[in-house]
């Protein structure tokens, strides 16, 4: 993706403001996508990081900090990436690395509210 093409997706991303649907996730996870979220996934092949947010559900729920919101984040550094699960601000509950990725933008944020992942700017 081009300098350009990123640009224009990161822009594209902040105008989702609320979400006019909701897009069940799969049939073996209770996650559900909103508008942007799913956006995301189809410009971007991210339906993996939905795998990796919905694979940490159980332990989520055993958490009472997070069984109602999770902050996550995925950071993006030559190729390879971090996600975090923070409860909040400066509080990570759980860390991956991720040794090959190429998603295009160095940074994304996405929160999970009661099942429902959703970007910041739908919040």
């Amino acid at each position: 993706m081009t300098t350009a093409e990123m640009t224009n997706l990161d822009s594209t991303l902040s105008m989702f403001t609320g979400t006019e649907g909701y897009h069940k996730f799969s049939i073996l996870s209770k996650l559900v996508l909103t508008d942007g979220v799913k956006y995301l996934c189809d410009k971007t092949g991210a339906y993996w990081l939905m795998d990796l947010i919905a694979s940490y559900q159980q332990k989520c729920m055993k958490d009472e900090m997070l069984r109602d919101m999770q902050f996550w984040t995925l950071k993006v550094i030559d190729g390879t990436g971090v996600v975090t699960c923070d409860r909040d601000t400066d509080d990570t509950a759980f860390t991956q690395k991720i040794d090959y990725t190429d998603f295009p933008l160095e940074e994304i944020k996405l929160y999970c509210q009661n099942g429902v992942v959703l970007l910041p700017s739908e919040y």
